[in-house]
């Protein structure tokens, strides 16, 4: 974006480095920025290529190329001998030339360097341009061919058998192994669904069924294209490595498996931040109800960050995103792509609950006796707090957190031998902890950040059964994060805010009312960009208060960072307002 005001192309790239510790390394610099943005030099062939940005309607067609300023060569210089440097460290025979003559250098030898260091991961070409003026576009993709792995350069794809996940396939990129690919994206338009697909071993022929391993259901490709843009080229085979749009697929979300009917296998899905916003959502005539559902199925289909559902209680269909933001999007495309006019409720926070502690030891005793067979159940469980960490702090590895039975914030173990309880009401236990966990204990928001582990128990031969032990699962982790203690968490968003100087002070002081603790504030010319976290809840209209405040010079944008405990103060009005 460097025709945008505030753009500099040296703090960003300084940034990439310091805040994201990546290996960058500029292939390209901007001639200006901002107002004064006409183009790039590629560091590379050095030479200066300027656009016609003055005709909204030339979209990146017109490309100059120019010697180099001389205003600009010794910047030029100075970020050349950057990139030679660079590509002499990633490429052992580069290191001698450099040594002894760097301008013999080549550059297919830069180009061959900086490819081997990017699949590498030992360094990350940096690229500049502006997309709404299309400017550096075409050089963009050309860099994808340069420096990125083909499909044949990735290693083989590792799934999951359908009846047992926990053995491992492995296909190979080969049109021989049978079909595999991932519905990675949908979209909808007024032709129908498309659905694109990456094919990585196999055929996928136009006519033919597939399996959605995901949903156990069948799919039909009627039709398949090779987009260019929004050019579609029809095609009828497309083989391993390929990346195609389907109609005909109905069943399939974002993330599902398509393969071979006979060789059924479960690829890794993409993981989704849970939703941090909600608001209810009704049709305003009767005649718009039915669409409004098939809407809603359609939107959840090509987004698998936004969710909707119907609640009972309520009799009210709620509708949940990623931000304020998200939800007037989604509900502008029910108005205007599917035709639906709705009427939407008050967006409400997405909080979620946690322990402050551990118990140890909680007993849940479930006994029913009214005449004829009884129910029993009986178990005791130890719980803890447990995000998802290690010691250190960073994640664990996906396997580590797998074997701890980690789903949906909830860690689970087993540590009952010696018969105590049955091995086949074990399952219904933890499905009974974790349905409790999903509804919550203290304001029926979802439960998180645990570990529950089960430790003794008894059972009746005659009257124990699978609902008795899931109720008597949902009573003890009830009871054990009582004694625990429950805390409330809330989204904690990140806010960075664009703004002239001259309004510095009104920004951070509306950021401090608003609970935020400002993180950092860098100075760009004349505007200042502010980062803060700030709790979301705190956040509604915030962009209309932005601009009053402003003027309108002022911008922000913002986007889901973590959960944080709630301050008594705000709890108790929370836990008042909920009921």
């Amino acid at each position: 974006k460097m025709d945008k005001v505030g753009a500099d192309f040296d703090f960003s790239f300084n940034s990439i480095i310091e805040r994201l510790g990546a290996p960058a390394v500029a292939v390209q610099i901007p001639l200006g920025q901002a107002s004064s943005f006409e183009g790039i030099i590629d560091l590379i062939r050095q030479v200066a290529i300027y656009y016609n940005l003055k005709d909204d309607k030339d979209k990146g067609k017109t490309q100059i190329e120019k010697p180099i300023p001389e205003a600009e060569k010794e910047r030029v210089e100075k970020w050349r001998h950057i990139l030679v440097e660079k590509a002499a460290e990633l490429d052992d025979a580069l290191t001698e030339k450099y040594l002894t003559d760097p301008s013999t250098i080549t550059e297919a030898e830069i180009r061959a360097a900086l490819r081997k260091g990017t699949i590498a991961f030992n360094c990350h070409p940096v690229f500049c341009g502006s997309a709404l003026k299309y400017v550096g576009v075409q050089r963009l993709l050309d860099g994808v061919i340069d420096y990125l792995p083909s499909p044949t350069e990735v290693p083989p794809i590792i799934g999951h058998d359908v009846k047992d996940p926990e053995k491992e396939i492995i296909r190979h990129l080969t049109s021989d192994e049978p079909f595999c690919g991932l519905a990675f994206k949908i979209v909808n338009d007024q032709h129908g669904d498309l659905t694109y697909v990456r094919v990585y071993s196999g055929k996928l022929e136009k006519g033919s069924r597939v399996l959605n391993a995901n949903r156990g259901k069948r799919e039909n490709i009627s039709r398949m294209f090779q987009m260019h843009a929004a050019d579609r080229n029809p095609i009828d085979v497309a083989e391993a490595g390929d990346i195609v749009a389907c109609i005909g697929v109905k069943e399939a979300l974002t993330g599902d498996t398509l393969c071979d009917q006979d060789h059924p296998i479960l690829l890794e899905r993409p993981t989704f931040p849970d939703p941090v916003i909600s608001m209810s959502i009704e049709p305003k005539t009767a005649a718009d109800k039915q669409k409004l559902g098939e809407a809603l199925t359609t939107l959840r289909r090509e987004d698998p960050t936004f969710h909707a559902n119907y609640d009972d209680e309520t009799g009210q269909t709620i509708i949940a995103g990623m931000g304020e933001l998200h939800l007037e999007i989604l509900r502008m495309r029910l108005t205007r792509d599917h035709k639906v006019e709705v009427i939407v409720g008050k967006p409400k926070v997405a909080y979620k609950e946690t322990i402050s502690g551990s118990a140890k030891n909680v007993r849940g005793k479930h006994v029913k006796q009214s005449g004829g067979r009884g129910q029993y159940g009986d178990c005791t469980v130890n719980i803890e707090p447990f995000d998802g960490n290690g010691p250190d702090g960073k994640p664990l590895p996906a396997e580590d957190l797998k074997d701890l039975g980690w789903k949906d914030g909830v860690a689970w173990e087993n540590k009952i031998f010696g018969g105590s309880i049955p091995k086949e009401f074990i399952p219904s236990i933890e499905y009974g902890v974790r349905m409790a966990a999903k509804t919550g204990v203290l304001a029926n928001y979802p439960l998180i950040n645990v570990k529950v582990t089960l430790v003794d128990g008894s059972y009746h031969q005659v009257d124990s059964s699978q609902i008795a032990f899931e109720l008597a699962g949902g009573l003890a982790f009830r009871e054990a994060t009582q004694k625990a203690g429950l805390t409330l968490l809330e989204p904690i968003m990140r806010l960075v805010v664009t703004t002239p100087e001259e309004f510095v002070g009104n920004v951070n002081g509306d950021i401090n009312k608003r609970r935020g603790m400002i993180i950092n504030s860098e100075q760009r010319g004349n505007t200042r960009i502010v980062e803060a976290e700030v709790p979301l809840s705190e956040m509604f209209g915030y962009t209309t208060e932005l601009r009053s405040m402003s003027t309108g010079r002022a911008s922000s944008v913002m986007e889901p960072l973590r959960y944080a405990a709630v301050p008594n103060s705000v709890k108790n009005a929370i836990l008042e307002e909920v009921g």
